[in-house]
């Protein structure tokens, strides 16, 4: 079965808005063992939407069309699918009547464009959207079905859930044994990665592929075939072994959600002292539900009087060594942790540029500590000619892991690669 996406815009086009809708379909579908072999971006052109309908009939067995169902008169995908059909739009009554009551449950008068969102080609089959004004639809041409859904996200992916796989496994032979594991890495740049992974004799059936999504690198290995997935344990245990220490999770987004899932539910508890990451520990953390259970609570300590005031640093300290040190940062974490006797602590404090810096502390300088009821773990890493984002996204990654191999009874402090740090 092949698969392809259709995404439609000129916004998207043009760069106005990024396509976050692409890269989650894919990464949905990989995981159900069904490949995205490809994707095309084409603007609000009625010409070009049919030119691209039917080019693609020749070549795809099923293709999601993403976007232009709404009720404006850019909206054109369901019109360009009933010109490449040579169909007339037919109105949908299932579907009219869906609307109508839609607008007066919210209490609202149903403008005369929206009637447009219950034409569908003649041809088509209705597929419900339970979140939206749009109905998706599918319909068959040349070889190819196609399966039409709004360009909203939240609509998009409940559809694709909820209608859009299961009519693939309805319609397509997908039964084949596929298997994928995903592990996070932190600290090496993707080429580096690849020349330590090509070592390995993948066997038949058997592929790696990387995906950046800064700070991490994430590495899928996907197996097809019942004799491919026998052999997974034993590249697994390769792909660790030279992965070393940057590895940070399996099957994890990001060490956000892996410290999540190493708290919730364990009674132990965490605050955060922040400085250079302005928050960004806990607001990371603040995304998963459930993270109330062990976050006592985040505090961005930016000046040096907050840090005084608020964490007990003592002012000889900041005097003598500066905000951004080690003697700090130790004490910005002992300071929060005290404030509710919370198991663990992490605090963070440096030059995210792109001023700022010294020849003694350069821009990309941070400090990071981890204080436990047992003691305090702190370093002071260096990531030159990285940006004022980026420099914070590590950082925060950096303090994640300190933590991560403390639960996991690991090593905390260790040498990642593409990573500096200072000797104390």
């Amino acid at each position: 079965m092949k698969l392809e996406m259709i995404c439609t815009g000129e916004e998207v086009l043009a760069g106005q808005i990024v396509d976050t809708n692409a890269a989650w379909f894919a990464n949905t579908m990989m995981e159900h063992g069904i490949e995205c072999q490809r994707r095309v971006t084409v603007g609000d052109r009625l010409e070009d939407l049919v030119s691209v309908f039917e080019e693609r009939s020749h070549h795809a067995d099923i293709i999601l069309v993403n976007g232009g169902l709404g009720p404006t008169s850019d909206d054109l995908s369901t019109e360009a699918m009933a010109i490449t059909k040579g169909e007339v739009l037919v109105e949908n009554s299932v579907w009219r009547e869906r609307l109508e009551d839609w607008f007066t449950r919210n209490g609202r008068v149903m403008a005369a464009s929206n009637l447009k969102q219950a034409l569908l080609p003649a041809s088509a089959l209705m597929i419900d959207n339970p979140v939206g004004t749009a109905c998706g639809f599918a319909v068959k041409h040349n070889r190819a079905w196609f399966f039409f859904t709004p360009g909203v996200p939240f609509e998009f992916k409940q559809m694709v859930v909820e209608q859009f796989i299961p009519f693939v496994r309805q319609h397509f032979d997908i039964t084949g044994d596929v298997a994928l594991r995903k592990y996070l890495t932190l600290g090496q740049g993707e080429s580096a990665l690849a020349d330590e992974l090509e070592k390995i004799e993948l066997p038949a059936g058997m592929t790696l592929g990387y995906r950046s999504s800064m700070p991490h690198i994430e590495i899928k290995l996907f197996a097809r075939g019942k004799m491919a997935i026998a052999q997974l344990d034993k590249v697994e245990a390769q792909i660790r072994f030279l992965l070393g220490n940057a590895l940070v999770a399996d099957e994890k987004k990001s060490l956000a959600e892996e410290i999540h899932s190493l708290l919730v539910g364990t009674g132990l508890t965490l605050s955060v002292a922040e400085s250079c990451t302005g928050g960004m520990i806990a607001s990371q953390l603040i995304d998963f539900p459930g993270s109330s259970s062990y976050l006592d609570h985040g505090l961005v300590t930016y000046s040096n009087e907050s840090k005084v005031k608020v964490l007990g640093v003592k002012p000889e300290t900041l005097d003598d060594h500066g905000a951004v040190s080690i003697a700090t940062v130790e004490e910005m974490a002992k300071g929060v942790r005290t404030i509710l006797d919370s198991d663990y602590a992490l605090a963070t404090s440096g030059i995210a540029g792109p001023g700022g810096g010294s020849e003694e502390k350069p821009v990309g300088t941070v400090a990071i500590a981890l204080a436990t009821k047992g003691g305090v773990y702190s370093q002071m890493i260096k990531l030159p000619r990285r940006s004022r984002d980026l420099v914070r996204c590590i950082s925060t990654a950096v303090a994640f892991d300190m933590l991560r191999r403390e639960l996991l009874g690991e090593a905390v402090i260790v040498d990642y690669g593409s990573i500096g740090r200072f000797k104390k």
